[in-house]
């Protein structure tokens, strides 16, 4: 009878958080690198012109808002046919994949029963869509 080491033991919900994270992961990647090769070569225009970009850099925030109309909030959303927003993506992408990887290992979870894992699941997931609604805000 052989042991099974229990340090190298993978469980199935470590496997299946890993694999989506991994290709969720990599998946963002491209999507940062199309994105920005797109706007630097110009295939996609772009709000601000790139060799305009060094004159707002210095900016502060406000300013730069001020200056530009850049969106705040999600309405970047509306304009990510943009060269230079089209790269937020793949940065909202990334954020959002510890979510997709918490609801894919949710059935393991239900059908072990591993119902506190459900609830810390559903509490992880609940903080990080409710931070990103951006209805927890300071200031302004």
């Amino acid at each position: 009878m052989t042991s099974i080491d229990k340090s190298s033991y993978i469980s199935p919900e470590q496997q299946r958080y890993a694999t989506w994270l991994s290709w969720g992961a990599r998946s963002g990647l491209v999507i940062l690198v199309v994105t920005f090769l797109a706007y630097v070569f110009d295939w996609i225009p772009a709000r601000i012109p790139l060799d305009q970009m060094p004159n707002v850099w210095s900016l502060s925030a406000h300013a730069y808002i001020e200056q530009t109309g850049a969106p705040t909030g999600w309405q970047w959303l509306s304009l990510i046919s943009q060269g230079d927003f089209a790269g937020l993506i793949g940065i909202a992408w990334l954020s959002g994949c510890s979510i997709l990887c918490l609801a894919a290992v949710m059935p393991i979870y239900v059908r072990d029963r591993d119902w506190i894992f459900v609830v810390i699941c559903v509490i992880a997931m609940s903080v990080q869509l409710l931070a990103a609604s951006g209805m927890l805000t300071v200031g302004h």
